[in-house]
């Protein structure tokens, strides 16, 4: 294995409008949830923000941004993460 550094750019190669979502992300729905080719070549799962769900597409260049993931309601810890947004 070699450690590798990746930009965070890609392009959304699928997606999915989820609207229904698991408990704790109920009232987060819909939200997109793509997989996304970075530029490297990797792909990963991640959830799109900051995109109304009549842009999302097939193809749309993407990067990546740190965004609040969700917060425990027992002890008020606040959890961080990376999400993707479209590229302008």
């Amino acid at each position: 294995m070699k450690e590798t550094k990746l930009l965070g750019k890609g392009e959304v190669v699928t997606y999915t409008i989820i609207h229904v979502g698991p408990e704790d992300f109920e009232e987060q729905t819909p939200y997109p949830i793509a997989i996304i080719k970075l530029e490297e070549g990797p792909r990963i799962t991640a959830q799109i923000v900051d995109c109304p769900l009549d842009q999302m597409k097939i193809g749309m260049k993407v990067e990546s941004t740190f965004r609040k993931i969700q917060q425990d309601g027992h002890s008020g810890a606040i959890y961080y993460g990376y999400k993707f947004k479209q590229r302008k």
